[in-house]
């Protein structure tokens, strides 16, 4: 028995290895294909990239662990079904399900590891792959010149060349705008030939340019803008230095990304959920007394408010009241109780709107924090349910390879993950309870692995077109009986 479930152990390790960095790839360049135009002609540093990549990759294995232990088990089971070497242990005496024990503890263990995963280090990839992707998204492309294009990447500075040489550094027909005064094109340097290099630290550009003229306009001098007053300077060589630190990667402090729920732990979320949750009731008591307080009467009666709100003419409405108190006073007075008791309606009814969509969004807020909660427990689920759905099926199909498995895997697995984003969007938006819009996938694929999983111990020919032929006639010969 040991060396079977060594045998075992060596048959899905491979496969599971296999598909689990296949899938983790595939969703690695889905997001390399989101974030395409974000990377690409920044000057990032290659290490930047890669830790950008790896953080990326531990954010996505809650997608790829349950695929890949759905996919591996298929195929295990798959290929020892059509290898007929289970048919060989159940010769032999060995059941379906002490061939799966070995394979079973394993399930258990991933599951564990998947929980302290998502529970201790999926908080801290996201908190790295959140704050580094924000970076990247804000940095400016990397510093260009394009011939024939003014360039405004330099702050305060405009460039522009007329022709580039093969080796990227020698240029010709220069002009560059100096803007520092903020008073406009008032200098402007012009060359016939340049030269563009890097500082070895690359924090700076130096232009050396050859046969130019410089051309400013005296702007120190009193009556300035009605004498004009210009000067031009001629060089044979000059050399501007512009600074290229704003190029360069400047990371944001972690810890303004820390407090987003999805970069929380268990504790930290109960955390978070208390204080939430006791601050909006804080704020449901403070809004319930400042209205009450604010606006006594319509508190107390409904019908007026709803009467001043719909009423918009004010000689109309006199009319229709018959609170005999108004009509002690003159008609003008009359009109402006009304007006007043109307604009007080309208205030009422703004700062009701108000104060609900601040509890709704306080609302979402919370429910954002429990989805994160329960999704920490329902990765651990998952990876154990598709255990029980991958390892019966395959052995019930009996096909291995990446053919057939991959195809009813990736059926199970969409099913699975199209439920699993309509319940959490569901319960983000307040439609559904966090615990049943979180757990609906689960409950939906449970049956089907306690189905499979005693379809297959119990040797049921559950894919057996023989068996389905012979159910249908004998269903059709007791319909002829009872006609």
């Amino acid at each position: 028995m040991k060396k079977l479930h060594v045998y075992m152990l060596k048959s899905y390790l491979g496969p599971f290895v296999f598909t689990f960095f296949i899938a983790l790839f595939i969703l690695l360049l889905q997001f390399l294909w989101k974030y395409i135009d974000d990377l690409v002609g920044k000057g990032l540093e290659w290490y930047v990239i890669g830790k950008l990549l790896f953080y990326a990759s531990s954010t996505f294995v809650p997608l790829a662990l349950p695929l890949a232990i759905l996919l591996s088990s298929i195929m295990t089971f798959g290929n020892l079904g059509e290898n007929y070497e289970l048919v060989a242990m159940k010769s032999a005496g060995i059941s379906l399900r002490k061939a799966m024990k070995s394979l079973i503890y394993v399930a258990i263990f991933t599951s564990i590891s998947a929980f302290l995963f998502s529970n201790y280090v999926l908080p801290v990839a996201n908190l790295k792959f959140g704050s580094l992707l924000y970076d990247v998204r804000q940095q400016k492309l990397a510093f260009n010149l394009t011939e024939g294009v003014f360039e405004h990447d330099l702050n305060d500075y405009v460039i522009r060349i007329g022709r580039k040489a093969k080796d990227n550094k020698t240029i010709y027909n220069v002009q560059i705008y100096d803007h520092t005064s903020k008073l406009g094109n008032v200098k402007v340097t012009t060359a016939q030939k340049g030269i563009m290099e890097l500082t070895p630290n690359k924090s700076k550009v130096v232009f050396t340019l050859f046969d130019g003229y410089t051309y400013a306009e005296i702007t120190d001098q009193d009556g300035y803008k009605k004498k004009r007053p210009f000067e031009s300077t001629k060089f044979s060589k000059q050399k501007l230095t512009f600074d290229l630190s704003e190029f360069q990667l400047s990371r944001t402090n972690e810890q303004l990304f820390k407090s987003h729920y999805s970069m929380l732990n268990i504790k930290q979320l109960n955390k978070s959920i208390d204080s939430l949750s006791a601050y909006r009731i804080q704020r449901i008591d403070f809004f319930k007394k400042k209205f009450v307080r604010g606006y006594t009467v319509l508190g107390k009666n409904d019908t007026i408010l709803d009467t001043l709100l719909v009423q918009a003419d004010t000689s109309l409405l006199l009319d229709s009241i018959t609170c005999p108190l108004i009509h002690n006073f003159e008609r003008e007075a009359q009109v402006e109780i009304i007006q007043s008791a109307q604009g007080k309606a309208r205030n009422a009814k703004e700062d009701a709107y108000i104060y609900n969509n601040e509890l709704e969004s306080r609302a979402q807020v919370i429910s954002k924090h429990e989805v994160a909660w329960h999704q920490k427990f329902r990765l651990s689920v998952a990876c154990l349910i598709f255990f029980f759905i991958g390892a019966p099926l395959g052995a019930i199909i009996r096909k291995g390879g990446l053919g057939l498995p991959v195809v009813v895997s990736v059926l199970f697995f969409v099913l699975y993950h199209v439920v699993t984003m309509m319940g959490e969007k569901a319960v983000k938006t307040g439609e559904w309870d966090a615990f049943f819009g979180i757990w609906l996938s689960t409950f939906l694929i449970l049956p089907i692995g306690l189905f499979l999983t005693y379809k297959a111990t119990t040797d049921a020919p559950l894919l057996d077109a023989e068996s389905w032929k012979k159910s249908l006639e004998r269903f059709n010969f007791l319909k002829k009986r009872k006609l």
